[in-house]
């Protein structure tokens, strides 16, 4: 078995190609208004993209898990990274909203072909505690992007229009195919078998579904925050677009903190177990939300929100170990599986946070606490 220490590199090149989603969706948060005025929409329209973007890469990764377990996790991530640099750069051209929901789509879709090929090759290498330990090394390296994406973000619409920051998108996803073709070696082992049967394999999988479900409604209340913060800060605040990014960065500083704690945890606890302490923990704070939703103030809505998503410090890293663990033949179809789950209802749940647009925090509250409660029920039945 590998240990972490002796591959520094490539955890960083593995961290930057999985950090496609928050690149794409937290740079783009900042510019939400303007291309709502841009397009003469309401912000909602604008905001929806996010869920677009969520669907179109949950259906990337079902096709990118066999891609990555045939053709090899280099290969693969190549011809999704180019994809999503041509679509990123084509999104600059859109004409109206809906073609702006289009392109959202397909860039997105090419972003779900690349992001498998990280878990994968991590699962090709490493195993058990070990794996645990890189993944949440990874989450650490990777939190780094949703707390500068904003910030780029913000620069590049006080200097520019909301077009650049599509053009920024084009040029990340081009340097990190240059880096993926010049450094990453392959991992993967090459086993004939049908991607019916390998979906087959991982689907019928009961413990480990157990563990992919449970990351998959824990992404979905973070990324109801994340969906929801423009409307927070900018609109319920009142906070300036250019002193936004310091407020939402504020949420991944503490997360990245808490990623630091539970490599620390993980030397004498489960990943198990830290998963399970952490939903606790989200259903309490999920539940303060909503009973001080109506006078909360900015302070106090900053440590209930930086406190909710950072409890996915203890359960990204954590479930993915446990639902990866069961797949040596089959790692890059089950980490499509697990992106399919996570992303899609990711999208399914922000979605409906988005179309019940009000002035309120109190639905927010409520629905954090009904996800986190159900994955704590879901993982409570994980046998290993």
């Amino acid at each position: 078995m590998k240990k972490a220490i002796n591959h520094i590199y490539l955890i960083i090149l593995l961290s930057i190609l999985s950090s496609v989603a928050p690149i794409a969706t937290d740079t783009y948060i900042p510019s939400i208004p303007d291309i709502a005025e841009a397009f003469h929409v309401g912000i909602e329209k604008i905001e929806i993209t996010l869920s677009i973007f969520l669907i179109g890469f949950s259906v990337g990764q079902i096709f990118g898990g066999p891609m990555s377990d045939r053709l090899g996790r280099r290969k693969s991530s190549l011809f999704g990274l180019l994809g999503f640099a041509l679509f990123s750069f084509v999104m600059i051209f859109s004409a109206n909203v809906y073609q702006l929901w289009i392109f959202r789509f397909i860039e997105a879709f090419f972003g779900g072909i690349v992001v498998v090929n990280a878990m994968a090759t991590v699962r090709d290498r490493f195993h058990g505690q070990e794996a645990a330990k890189v993944l949440s090394l990874i989450g650490t390296i990777r939190s780094i992007a949703p707390l500068i994406a904003p910030a780029i973000g913000s620069l590049i619409i006080h200097f520019y229009s909301w077009e650049a920051v599509f053009l920024f998108l084009t040029f990340y996803a081009l340097i990190v195919a240059f880096l993926v073709y010049k450094d990453l070696d392959e991992s993967f082992t090459y086993v004939k078998q049908s991607i019916y049967h390998s979906y087959k394999i991982v689907l019928s999988h009961k413990t480990a579904m157990k563990a992919m479900l449970t990351l998959s409604l824990g992404f979905s209340g973070f990324f109801i925050f994340i969906s929801k913060s423009s409307f927070i800060f900018i609109e319920h605040y009142g906070i300036s677009t250019d002193h936004f990014p310091f407020f939402f960065g504020f949420n991944f500083v503490i997360l990245i903190a808490m990623i630091r704690v539970n490599l620390y945890f993980l030397k004498t606890n489960t990943p198990l177990f830290l998963i399970k302490t952490s939903l606790i923990i989200q259903i309490i704070i999920a539940i303060l939300w909503a009973l001080t939703a109506d006078i909360q103030t900015l302070p106090l809505t900053m440590a209930l929100m930086a406190g909710y998503m950072s409890m996915m410090a203890f359960i990204f890293g954590n479930c993915m170990a446990l639902a990866l663990e069961h797949f040596k033949k089959n790692a890059g179809v089950a980490s499509g599986v697990v992106g399919v789950l996570q992303f899609g209802l990711g999208a399914i749940i922000s979605s409906l946070g988005v179309l019940s647009h009000g002035e309120s925090l109190v639905p927010i509250g409520t629905s954090l606490a009904f996800i986190s409660f159900v994955a704590f029920l879901i993982i409570r039945g994980y046998k290993k």
